[in-house]
């Protein structure tokens, strides 16, 4: 088992990125970039899926606010944003500029909601980095807080991927050093989950194929512009709590 201190991590790495670049750069580094193209796309997926402008959302992992700045005009219900580092929570709440929602520091495992009470859990860029079972008692934690029939979104990384398999070797490269830790999901592992909580499969999408329907044209970092049907790079996974 990886012993690194994910908290501790995190936390480096931000402030690292933070002593190299201006502020609002940084914060779109410590989470891996394409800021405001990868924002819309998480959002239209929960579109897709469903989400309404009055549902409620919790976005676990939450980080510098890219998903929240993009739901920010279309979500009029409640948004819970949680993530392990303040400083990305600081600059989430500043971005989104909605005082009605709740931007909080993540405590262990749990999600600080009571039972039943949201429609949408996601975790994006989340399940990459935690040990499977601490995969599991988060989504455990999903079911718990989600109302029936809500959604639960995750993405993950797979060997089946050949893209992915790039992020494989670095990780086996960083043995032991200061990077946060990435980790893959065999989907016999989601399914296994899947028969052990209270929820249904309701898609599992690779990331190497484009299959969200954009309503808009999204701009990437390099100037490249992505209509129609666009991907996070990483696999999707959505999940109906039963």
């Amino acid at each position: 088992m990886d012993k690194r201190d994910m908290k501790a991590t995190y936390e480096r790495h931000v402030k690292t990125l933070g002593d190299r670049h201006e502020r609002a750069r940084a914060m779109e580094l410590a989470i891996g970039g394409q800021f405001t193209a990868f924002g819309i796309i998480e959002r239209e997926i929960l579109v897709q899926y469903g989400l309404r402008p009055d549902d409620f959302v919790i976005d676990v992992g939450c980080g510098s606010g890219r998903l929240a700045k993009a739901l920010a005009e279309y979500l009029r219900g409640p948004y819970l944003g949680i993530d392990i580092v303040p400083d990305l929570l600081d600059y989430a709440r500043e971005i989104v500029g909605r005082p009605d929602w709740r931007f909080e520091v993540a405590p262990g495992l749990q999600i600080p909601e009571r039972p039943n009470a949201a429609d949408v859990v996601c975790f994006y860029s989340v399940f990459t980095h935690l040990l499977h079972e601490q995969s599991f008692v988060y989504l455990q934690e999903a079911c718990r807080v989600l109302k029936p029939g809500g959604l639960i979104v995750f993405s993950f990384l797979e060997f089946a991927i050949p893209s992915h398999w790039s992020v494989f070797t670095a990780t086996v490269a960083d043995i032991g050093g200061q990077h946060p830790l990435n980790v893959f999901i065999g989907r016999d592992a989601i399914h296994a989950w899947a028969e052990h909580l209270p929820v249904t499969v309701v898609a599992i999408h690779g990331g190497d194929k484009p299959h969200v329907p954009l309503r808009e044209p999204v701009t990437l970092d390099d100037d490249t512009v992505v209509s129609g049907l666009g991907n996070l790079g990483q696999s999707i996974c959505v999940l109906r709590r039963v």
